[in-house]
């Protein structure tokens, strides 16, 4: 069944596909891999984790999957730890060696959305040392955001907490939320 998620977000849609917002898109992951995500979540595809891409595709379910399923609520950031310590073990395991570097880039996504200073020390090395300079400049983005504010101002409201003067003001500039 990994091989049907990876078939799926590298050679089904476009990539542009990955960085908009669309319902319709989002509806289509909804129906195709929700149950999936689910299994993810409650830890019962394990077994994914024997090779690189299985280990890759359990990622991508629990973080990008996550984030088009549940769109705009609190659940959609809610895996992010588990993908998180799965982005770790993989790179543990030198997994991230036998992917391509756009499959290592999903791979290194959760330190990317990681709120935590520390990752993005991590996360920064990663991005930079894979070789693909878009993905870099983000991930120099996201850990500019995570150095100035600790967190991500454009999920407050979604995560229901209270955004201090300086984050609005952050959140009116164009280009402020991914």
């Amino acid at each position: 069944m990994h091989d049907t998620v990876l078939r799926f977000w590298f050679d089904d849609i476009e990539p542009k596909q990955w960085w908009v917002k669309d319902a319709d898109f989002d509806q289509t992951i909804r129906a195709r891999f929700g149950d999936l995500l689910e299994q993810a979540a409650a830890g019962e595809l394990s077994d994914w984790r024997d090779t690189p891409r299985g280990r890759l595709a359990e990622v991508i379910v629990l973080d990008q999957f996550s984030r088009n399923i549940h769109r705009d609520t609190r659940l959609s950031f809610a895996r992010d730890p588990i993908a998180l310590v799965l982005a770790q073990e993989a790179i543990r395991a030198d997994a991230h060696e036998a992917l391509t570097p756009i499959e290592r880039n999903f791979l290194y996504m959760p330190f990317m959305h990681s709120e935590s200073r520390a990752i993005h020390a991590r996360a920064e090395a990663l991005f930079r040392d894979n070789g693909l300079e878009d993905n870099y400049r983000f991930e120099l983005k996201h850990r500019d955001i995570i150095e100035r504010f600790g967190r991500y101002p454009h999920r407050n409201a979604i995560l229901g907490r209270t955004s201090t003067p300086e984050e609005i003001a952050f959140l009116a500039q164009p280009g402020s939320s991914f």
